[in-house]
C-alpha cells in the first residue's frame, strides 16, 4: 500500500514539475489555468493528464491535433517517482523525507529548465535558501542537515567559492564561464547541507560533467568553449551526496 501511495504521489508531483518547467521560463503563472497542448492550445482534460498512463495511452501525442508530445513529460514524471521512492525507503515517514521531497521536486524543475534554457530561476534558488536556513533551527532532523550556524556558513561558502571560480575564469579567459545562477544554487545547497557538502558536490559534479562531454569532444560535435549548463550536474552531485553523505563524512572525519 505504501509503495502505491509513493508512486501516485511521485507521479502527481512530477506532473506539477512539468507545469513549472514549461511555465517558469515563459513567466506564466503556475496556480491558475489548466494545462494545454503547446501546439494547438487545446486545454487538456483530466483523463489525458494522468501521470505516465495518459502519455502511454495517447502514444505520446495530443488527442486533438495529434502532434507529438515531448518525451520530457514522461521522463520527469518517471524520475519524480524514482526519487520519491528512494527518499521514502531511505528516510521513512519523517519530516526529513518531507523536506527532501520539496528539494527533489525543486531540483527536477531546475534540472530541465537549465538544460533547455540555460537559466536557473531566482524564485527557486531563493526559496531553497530560505527553506534550507529555516529548517536548520530544528534539532530533530537527520544529522545530514546542519545547525543554523553551519547552514549560514554553508550558504556563504557555497556562493563564495563559485563566485571566486567565476571571477578567476573571467579574469584569465576574458569571457563568461559559469553563471551566477550556479553560485546561487550552490548557496542553496550550502544552506541545506552545510559547508562540508560543497567540496564533495563540486568534485562529483565536475567529474560527471567531464564524463558527459568527452564523447562529444571526441566526435568534434562540441568544443571546450561550447556552452554547457552546469546546473544539472550540480544537482546530480547533490543527489549522490544525499544518499551517501554518511560514507563521505566517515571518510572525511573518521
Amino acid at each position: 500500500m505504501d509503495f502505491i501511495f509513493v508512486i501516485v504521489f511521485g507521479g502527481l508531483w512530477g506532473s506539477f514539475a512539468n507545469v513549472c518547467i514549461y511555465r517558469f521560463p515563459n513567466n506564466e503563472g503556475i496556480v491558475s489555468g489548466r494545462s494545454f497542448c503547446p501546439y494547438c492550445k487545446t486545454k487538456i482534460n483530466w483523463y489525458d493528464n494522468i501521470p505516465l498512463i495518459s502519455y502511454i495511452v495517447l502514444g505520446g501525442k495530443c488527442r486533438n491535433c495529434k502532434k507529438k508530445i515531448s518525451i520530457q513529460y514522461f521522463i520527469v514524471e518517471t524520475l519524480s517517482i524514482i526519487l520519491f521512492t528512494l527518499i521514502y525507503y531511505k528516510f521513512g515517514i519523517t519530516l526529513t523525507t518531507l523536506y527532501l521531497i520539496i528539494l527533489s521536486l525543486s531540483f527536477l524543475i531546475i534540472f530541465f529548465i537549465d538544460l533547455k534554457h540555460f537559466i536557473i530561476p531566482n524564485i527557486l534558488t531563493f526559496s531553497l535558501m530560505t527553506i534550507g536556513f529555516i529548517k536548520s533551527f530544528d534539532p530533530n532532523l537527520n544529522s545530514m542537515f546542519p545547525n543554523y550556524i553551519n547552514s549560514l556558513i554553508g550558504g556563504i561558502f557555497g556562493y563564495g567559492i563559485i563566485w571566486l571560480i567565476i571571477f578567476i575564469y573571467k579574469t584569465i579567459r576574458k569571457k563568461e564561464g559559469m553563471g551566477l545562477g550556479d553560485a546561487k544554487l550552490f548557496a542553496a545547497i550550502g544552506f541545506w547541507f552545510g559547508w562540508v557538502s560543497i567540496p564533495f558536490i563540486i568534485f562529483l559534479s565536475s567529474i560527471i560533467a567531464l564524463l558527459s562531454v568527452i564523447p562529444s569532444l571526441l566526435k568534434n560535435s562540441k568544443s571546450m568553449s561550447s556552452q554547457i549548463p552546469f546546473g544539472p550536474f550540480i544537482i546530480l552531485g547533490c543527489i549522490l551526496y544525499i544518499f551517501f553523505s554518511e560514507q563521505y563524512k566517515n571518510l572525511l572525519f573518521g
